[in-house]
């Protein structure tokens, strides 16, 4: 049936006999491509019958369906005729892991952060009123994601009014691990009702989310109401894939491609130390928003079981509640994807550094993370972070240095900590020579005229760049801050022994080192260059692939070194 869909309207026409069929092929397309490519299969194999309703109740892109959060759109993707690019999923140029407005004019919102949907249904119902448009808004919404605060904001203003905003709550029990809180034991209780009434919506429900006819009686029942609506769906994350439903960890929530090797990662690394930490340290604790598996917690968690805490999807109160933990004694690190703390910014500034409290960030993901995407490329934080007074901001390049800063950020006692390290495989530890102040020097020639400030794991490109300059007679050292912020005064006064400074770094060159190693430098016989990631939203690929178009390569910082001194 897939090859004979192309648009939301084939759906429609079906019979209701040819639906299971539909639904079955569906999951089958699902579980062959996705193992492929990589990407998220478990919450799309739970949301197979419900977006089949959706699509043959409502009519899109007339009617916008948004996906709170987007990794359970794939079957949305099918219905609207994209099923032949399945085998370019998450891959350069190719099929988005999330909705993309670039893609298809059924997607409307990029929404890869959690709780988010329900304020644009909100903006979008308003605009539509406003224009008086007949369109309606359908949101589909995880109970996972209704564990942040911003989709009771939403809701408090949708509840409020007239506009006729449908909210789907696909709910599942899970985001990656089981859904937490009061929240969840509300719902499971079956006081939804309840909730969801005294805010001033309808509810319907509960319904078998794997029945497409009832989701679909539902949805007609809502959309004939006129008036904000929930209908409340139980489903079963992983639905229909045996190894996924008997999955303890996170229901297959994500595969990595077929064949790809299974390399020791840096939340690994994490993952270790963080427990020997926790040994040493009985007032270290750890907080997760809702991603214990994908941060490297899990092990934390079974090693101390009363010292973990997971908020739900909820970055802010997880912030804000480890300035508390902090406040009573307490040493607390929130391991965190980097892209997810752009979302906690005024906590972190006005609610721990403002305190000088003692909390530890774990950013996890930090850089480019490839194939997820803009939304995921953790290429914000090292710009940004340096703003705060009194943080210390730190990039291990190896997993030597990853335990040895992480042990320094947990003894700070006057402030903020952070350790922001890539979605990669580790490599080989990287010797230094010596120490100096604050940082490694990891290569050290007599005269040298250019220094390279490799940041984070970009040591090894950056010592290989440094190897072939060498053979086009140009001296090169190397060094390794460890700490990128604050500037270490040691490192400013080593790179004004040099004709050339160039930093180089995984991050934008807004803020970066390299920007405040210049302005130190200004005025000097020093010239200090950022050789960076350009300040834009960039595509999905792999993160090899994205670090070589930018030249954060050992060919491109050569070639870039070469030019900035004129030499052919």
């Amino acid at each position: 049936m897939l090859a004979d869909i192309s648009s939301p309207a084939d759906v429609r026409a079906l019979s209701s006999s040819e639906l299971s069929s539909l639904a079955a092929e569906i999951r089958s397309f699902l579980i062959s491509k996705v193992h492929r490519t990589g990407g998220h299969l478990g919450p799309n194999l739970g949301a197979v019958e419900l977006t089949i309703a959706v699509h043959r109740v409502f009519t899109s892109p007339v009617d916008v369906v948004l996906f709170d959060t987007g990794h359970q759109s794939y079957v949305h993707k099918m219905l609207t005729g994209r099923c032949a690019e399945f085998d370019s999923l998450r891959q350069a140029g190719g099929l988005s892991g999330y909705p993309s407005a670039a893609e298809s004019a059924h997607d409307v919102i990029e929404n890869s952060h959690a709780s988010t949907a329900l304020s644009y249904a909100d903006g979008l119902a308003k605009a539509f009123e406003l224009a008086s448009a007949e369109r309606r808004v359908v949101a589909i919404v995880g109970d996972g994601a209704l564990t942040g605060g911003m989709c009771w904001e939403a809701l408090n203003n949708i509840g409020g009014s007239s506009r006729p905003v449908v909210v789907l709550l696909n709910d599942n029990g899970r985001s990656y691990d089981p859904t937490a809180g009061g929240l969840a034991a509300s719902l499971l209780a079956g006081s939804a009702r309840a909730l969801f009434e005294s805010l001033g919506l309808a509810y319907i429900g509960e319904v078998d989310g794997h029945d497409v006819h009832a989701v679909e009686n539902a949805l007609w029942e809502a959309k004939t109401l006129g008036r904000p609506v929930v209908v409340h769906c139980r489903t079963v994350k992983g639905k229909g894939y045996p190894a996924a439903e008997s999955d303890e960890a996170d229901r297959m929530h994500a595969v990595g491609a077929s064949g790809a090797a299974s390399s020791r990662t840096w939340t690994d690394a994490f993952a270790d130390e963080i427990v020997a930490i926790g040994s040493d340290r009985p007032d270290v604790v750890c907080v997760t928003a809702a991603m214990l598996e994908p941060v490297g917690l899990r092990p934390f968690s079974e090693a101390f079981p009363s010292r973990i805490f997971d908020v739900g999807i909820a970055e802010q109160h997880a912030v804000t509640s480890a300035a508390g933990m902090a406040m009573g004694g307490l040493h607390p690190v929130v391991a965190i994807y980097a892209t997810f703390l752009s979302r906690a910014f005024d906590q972190l500034l006005m609610d721990v550094a403002l305190h000088r409290l003692p909390v530890t960030f774990v950013l996890d993901r930090a850089g480019v993370t490839g194939a997820d995407g803009a939304s995921h490329h953790g290429m914000w934080d090292a710009s940004i972070l340096p703003v705060v007074p009194g943080l210390r901001l730190a990039a291990p390049r190896d997993p030597s240095s990853l335990a040895t800063l992480l042990r320094e950020a947990v003894e700070v006692s006057d402030g903020p900590t952070v350790v922001r390290y890539p979605k990669a495989a580790l490599g080989p530890d990287v010797p230094a020579m010596r120490h100096v102040g604050h940082f490694d020097v990891l290569r050290e020639v007599p005269d040298a005229e250019v220094l390279l400030i490799s940041v984070g794991p970009l040591a090894g490109p950056c010592l290989a760049a440094a190897e072939e300059l060498a053979s086009h007679d140009v001296r090169v050292d190397v060094v390794d801050p460890r700490w990128i912020a604050p500037l270490d005064p040691h490192l400013v006064k080593f790179s004004g022994r040099h004709r050339l400074v160039l930093a180089v770094e995984d991050t934008t060159s807004t803020g970066a080192l390299g920007a405040r190693l210049g302005q130190a430098l200004a005025g000097t016989s020093t010239c200090v260059a950022t050789f960076a990631l350009p300040p834009r939203f960039l595509p999905h690929d792999s993160r090899a692939r994205i670090l070589r178009a930018h030249g954060l390569d050992s060919a491109g910082i050569t070639t870039s070194v070469l030019k900035r001194l004129g030499v052919k």
